[in-house]
Formats: structure tokens, sequence, C-alpha cells
């Protein structure tokens, strides 16, 4: 009996754990990025930060500017002009990110 109980507890707790992982998910809504600048790109090899700036279109957002630091390979470095899939928070659509199959380091 006491396993039970336990098990039960260590579940709710794991949910519970679990719930803002799981929410901020749901709330992420898909966009695109239109790059309008762009850090230039480092004589080293491999991955470096850009840094990115941009307009943000998306269901719930029309033209926000926004910009960011990420990580990418310095042969897949973006450019200005480039239209980019994005993934963003629809309560604070300055925390974005590429989305999953956009190309990136």
């Amino acid at each position: 009996m006491w396993e039970f109980v336990v098990l039960i507890v260590m579940l709710g707790a794991l949910l519970l754990l679990a719930a803002p992982w799981l929410r901020r998910t749901r709330n992420g809504e898909s966009g695109t990025l239109l790059i309008t600048g762009v850090s230039p790109r480092p004589e080293a090899a491999g991955e470096q930060f850009v840094t990115i700036a941009g307009v943000l279109n998306g269901p719930s957002v029309t033209e926000h500017e926004v910009y960011g630091r990420v990580a990418m390979d310095v042969t897949n470095w973006p450019v200005v002009g480039q239209l980019v899939p994005v993934v963003y928070s629809a309560k604070n659509p300055d925390n974005w990110t590429f989305a999953p199959h956009a190309p990136q380091g």
C-alpha cells in the first residue's frame, strides 16, 4: 500500500516539475523573421556567435522588431534580406528562436 502512495506522490511531483515546460511548448507560435541586420562573419571556423536584427511576423504579431544573439556555424552565416522560419512566445515575441527545421549551425 505504501508503495502505491509513494508512486502517486512521485508522479505528481514529476507532473508539477514538467508543467512549465509543457506550457511553454504549447504557447509557441510559428512565424517568419526577415533579417535586417547581421554581425560580420568572423574569420574563425566552426560555431561562432552572431547578432541578428530583424522583423518578426506571425499570427499574433505584425512587423515586430527583434534582435538576438545565437551560435551558428560560420558556413551557414545569415545574410540581410533572408527570410527565416522562427518560433516565438505568444506572450513575449522578443523571446524567439529558429524553427527546428530552419538551417542552423
